[in-house]
């Protein structure tokens, strides 16, 4: 279990406890060279994330990776979301106010049909839902309902690429962890593993679960990603070894201008209860297709960990990203500066640091 520190409230941690980088892989990072100059940059955590790897070759994938480095890893639940099924040619532009037929089996989504999964969540669907795809790129209506599926009028027209997250803006009924998550556990443990992330943690009972399945000796990571999450933070906080807050899940069913409000509040309570707390989604962004961060995205992240986060954690950045060593290097530049600041830092220190 991560060790905890016994510090009054209201004073930087441990600087050994908030320097840490969470580095997701993908098909841009899933190579002995990229992991190894990651972990020379001193990655706390590689993760995998379930919900966009296959289940088949987990073993071997898994494998790998332990073999090209000492950083432990971490399996990222799917978690109780709600994601569309492969579009023909991986994207499918959807034009505004045409009719789609939404599925209740899974079908190879085009132009005229489409289909979601868990294939039991999406008989929850009712006349009147509005269906927002890939962070509402795609809007589309319920219009009808039949046995096998449902009518949708696209109200918001745009490109949907296979495998995107969806939300309904409402609450429905979700199995904490899925199928594929429950073998992918069952592997981990076999494997050794001891780090699993919860997505859409949304109680204290879901982060029990998952423990159970992993072992009693497994360090539990719980996503807050959702309101239920967040209302039951406190409770949460008490069955977690640690938290992350995903800002772009939580977007999806919270308003943005809250967002950073949240993040401050989430990371008060977590520091107050000792425990550690990381923060991702949209840190370096536009690493995703460029050499260097924007302004705003650096600013993001040393406020961030200004605000006592105990790390950062790296996603589609590294994942997919074109440069996925350089938004690692990045991370660590940034917290090695904040290391150096204080209030007191003058002009011309903070220009020659």
């Amino acid at each position: 279990m991560i060790r905890k520190i016994d510090r009054p409230f209201g004073y930087l941690w441990d600087k050994k406890l908030t320097d840490r980088i969470l580095v997701t892989l993908g098909p841009s990072s899933l190579s002995q060279g990229i992991i190894k100059e990651c972990s020379d940059l001193g990655v706390h955590l590689f993760r995998l994330n379930l919900s966009h790897t296959p289940l088949d070759g987990l073993e071997e994938t898994v494998e790998r990776i332990l073999s090209w480095t000492d950083v432990p890893l971490s399996l990222d639940s799917e978690g109780a979301q709600l994601r569309n099924h492969a579009m023909v040619g991986d994207a499918v532009f959807y034009s505004e106010g045409t009719t789609v037929l939404v599925h209740f089996r899974e079908v190879l989504g085009d132009e005229k049909n489409i289909s979601f999964r868990p294939l039991n969540v999406v008989r929850q669907f009712r006349v009147g839902d509005e269906i927002g795809v890939d962070f509402n790129h795609v809007t589309m209506k319920v219009t009808d309902l039949a046995p096998e599926h449902c009518l949708a009028e696209i109200i918001q027209g745009g490109v949907v690429g296979s495998n995107k997250a969806a939300d309904l803006g409402r609450d429905l009924e979700f199995d904490p962890l899925t199928e594929k998550d429950r073998a992918a556990i069952e592997i981990g443990r076999a494997m050794g593993l001891k780090h699993y992330a919860m997505s859409f943690t949304n109680s204290a009972e879901d982060a029990r679960l998952l423990r159970s399945l992993a072992g009693p000796e497994a360090n539990i990571m719980c996503k807050i990603e959702s309101p239920e999450g967040v209302r039951n933070l406190e409770d949460i906080l008490q069955a977690a070894d640690e938290i992350i807050i995903d800002r772009g899940d939580l977007s999806r069913r919270v308003a943005i201008e809250k967002i950073p409000f949240l993040q401050r509040r989430i990371i008060s309570l977590a520091r107050a209860r000792r425990t550690p707390i990381y923060v991702a989604t949209n840190l370096m962004e536009s690493m995703v297709t460029t050499q260097s961060p924007n302004r705003a995205e650096v600013n993001d992240v040393v406020s961030t960990l200004e605000m006592g986060a105990n790390g950062l954690v790296l996603a589609a950045e590294t994942a997919i990203g074109r440069f996925p060593v350089q938004a690692v290097r990045m991370v660590r530049t940034l917290m090695d500066e904040t290391d150096k600041w204080t209030p007191n830092t003058s002009l011309d220190e903070i220009l020659d640091m």
